[in-house]
């Protein structure tokens, strides 16, 4: 029996999200976004978006259908075996939320796992909500495992697609390749077309990259506050990162060889941001600040890592 011409169409290109509720935007709106599955050391953009979800009100307007996204081999969700029985799945979940600040502003909030599929229709989907919602500025948010102290406050690396949206931002580096992911290529994706997107990496020392930082989340939405005008919980997030540092102090204290990798640290990185302050980084020696090619080996290296036994 010939299927209708839609139904072809559909089951070829089937569509990757669905509109659950239409938001209460308007022109100019904020769409922050993101991802897991790339870098996120500290597991700083996981807490920053789950302390936004747990203090602000929040709805989906949005959900992306995973099945057509994820290789669920490469992440296998959760699932649990009970006695005799599987109980429970994990089911992964890409959504956009709409969501009110602490001045009731609305604002879009887009998070769930990275894509593995089908880049360029889910940055294409990108787009299409960006102008069906009016959003004026999409904003992405990242960490990465530097080599930075954690005894000073949290610095980043700010990129966008017109200079002008980050001009109070220093350049920390030059021209690098790196592995990509899909938030910069949906950012890449929405410059082409006219629109404006900027992101945030946070710098994580690199020793506490495999736990949970919150002082590197408290940095990333500190800077989103204040790049977008949103009014957000940050200070909440204080008293975590005051009892991690606390205890990463207290560990440091116990072994005079991490007194002395933090001390060379803090050295480099004053160094570096006085440096910044003067506006001459281009003047730095060389071994001021890594190269592009050992932050892409350091990133591959932490990805290699981040897979374990039985995921493939």
């Amino acid at each position: 029996m010939d299927l209708p011409l839609c139904s072809v169409i559909s089951i070829v290109n089937p569509e990757l999200y669905h509109i659950e509720a239409e938001p209460s935007t308007g022109a100019g709106t904020v769409l922050v976004h993101a991802l897991t599955g790339f870098v996120d050391a500290g597991q700083a953009g996981q807490l920053a978006v789950a302390h936004l979800l747990a203090n602000l009100q929040h709805r989906v307007v949005a959900t992306f259908d995973v099945d057509l996204l994820l290789d669920y081999r490469s992440r296998r969700p959760v699932m649990t075996f009970d006695e005799d029985r599987w109980a429970s799945y994990q089911q992964p979940e890409l959504v956009l939320y709409e969501v009110q600040d602490s001045a009731g502003t609305t604002f879009l909030l887009l998070t769930g796992p990275e894509p593995d599929l089908l880049w360029e229709r889910f940055s294409g989907a990108v787009l299409e909500l960006v102008e069906r919602f009016a959003v004026g500025l999409t904003v992405g948010l990242g960490a990465a495992p530097m080599a930075v102290p954690h005894t000073r406050p949290s610095a980043v690396t700010a990129h966008a697609t017109r200079r002008e949206l980050i001009s109070g931002y220093h350049r920390w580096f030059n021209t690098m390749q790196m592995p990509g992911h899909a938030g910069a290529l949906v950012e890449l994706r929405l410059g082409e077309a006219g629109h404006d997107a900027m992101g945030f990496v946070v710098h994580v020392p690199h020793y506490l990259a495999r736990i949970e930082y919150p002082e590197s989340a408290r940095g990333l939405l500190e800077h989103l506050a204040v790049s977008t005008g949103l009014k957000l919980p940050v200070d909440a997030l204080l008293p975590a990162a005051q009892r991690v540092l606390a205890e990463v102090n207290e560990q440091v204290a116990q072994s005079a060889q991490s007194m002395s990798v933090v001390a060379s640290l803090e050295a480099q990185f004053d160094s570096v941001t006085a440096a910044a302050d003067r506006r001459s980084l281009p003047s730095l020696d060389a071994e001021s600040l890594p190269t592009g090619d050992e932050i892409a080996a350091e990133l591959e290296a932490f990805l290699a890592e981040q897979d374990g036994p039985g995921e493939s």
